[in-house]
């Protein structure tokens, strides 16, 4: 384990439990599970859970606030080789999350091997985080907690082995095995991350679940219904913005949506090609009717009043390449 020196439990002078916040960075590959268990530890979706690989896009932050501590999760995207312009801007939002950091929780799964990703990630952690030591170990700035993931798809001995091997892969300051879907070890998963956060103040209100903007975050939420709805026949290359969310109280008097007192949320879904379009909309707009539908609870809820969702399909060609497009969808 890493030499690592926190001041835990009953403050020596007051008696009184000191209050605890920070960041706490969340890294691994793509699809290691890192928004899934961000959603369940803040209770609700936050972060875009999908099978498919590099779904995260930006740095989405969870807040969770308990009686005596208020952890500021941010769900990273996938550190991996960059093949286009945006997984370039990717890497480099993962940069810049890193460096805010009081604590990193590394995810590994446990049903996979460990990997050349994820040494790749583990350098470019010690290269910001950590000193060497004359011994070749690594002195640790901030705390690192290895999160082992999955741990439903593996028997006791396997997962025993698991953690042997990833004790041994770095100098882990704490290693929590969980499961997020299965709601197995989630409390042990927050006491841990408590611990080892610095002493400080709260720093968002209480009931605050996540630092989006709701503009944000119901694009979140309509890319992630997209990549789970379409599955495979989806175009990674997909974006989407919203363009605009009215209020009743701001649209013309005579409009319908203002006299049942409904939003308007104006949303643009991109694609690079023109072929892809019909993939999106499906036979009779079944896909976009379906997609509002799976949206309307959580949409409302953003809003904070019931919303129509307005989504149109448009094609920016080659978007993932071309820095002023890009700048234009928000990367």
């Amino acid at each position: 384990m890493a030499d690592q020196t926190h001041t835990k439990g009953v403050d020596a002078v007051s008696g009184a439990t000191p209050y605890r916040s920070g960041f706490v960075a969340v890294v691994g590959r793509p699809n290691v599970g890192k928004s899934t268990l961000i959603n369940a530890l803040i209770g609700m979706q936050i972060a875009i859970a999908s099978s498919r690989p590099e779904t995260t896009r930006k740095a989405i932050r969870g807040v969770l606030t308990t009686d005596n501590a208020q952890i500021v999760l941010v769900d990273t995207p996938g550190i991996h080789r960059p093949r286009t312009l945006l997984g370039q801007r990717l890497n480099d939002v993962v940069d810049e999350s890193l460096a805010d950091s009081d604590e990193i929780a590394f995810l590994l799964p446990a049903d996979q091997e460990i990997g050349p990703g994820d040494r790749r990630i583990l350098s470019r952690l010690r290269s910001q985080f950590a000193t060497k030591n004359d011994d070749g170990t690594f002195k640790w700035k901030v705390p690192l907690i290895a999160i082992v993931t999955k741990i439903d798809r593996l028997n006791r001995t396997e997962l025993v082995n698991k953690l042997i091997e990833i004790n041994e892969f770095a100098d882990f300051a704490d290693i929590v095995p969980v499961s997020a879907l299965g709601d197995d070890n989630l409390q042990e998963v927050r006491t841990v991350l408590i611990e080892h956060l610095p002493e400080g103040p709260q720093m968002y209100p209480t009931d605050q679940v996540t630092e989006e903007r709701p503009e944000d975050a119901i694009a979140e939420l309509v890319r992630g219904v997209l990549l789970e709805e379409l599955d495979d026949e989806l175009p990674h290359s997909l974006a989407v913005v919203v363009d605009s969310i009215d209020m009743p109280e701001d649209m013309d008097e005579d409009d319908a949506q203002a006299m049942h007192g409904k939003a308007r949320v104006m949303v643009s879904i991109y694609v690079e090609r023109d072929s892809q379009k019909p993939i999106i909309i499906g036979r009779h707009a079944e896909h976009l009717v379906r997609i509002k539908k799976r949206l309307r609870t959580p949409v409302n809820r953003l809003v904070g009043r019931k919303a129509n969702l307005d989504l149109h399909v448009k094609v920016a060609k080659n978007w993932q390449s071309d820095p002023k497009k890009l700048d234009r969808l928000g990367f």
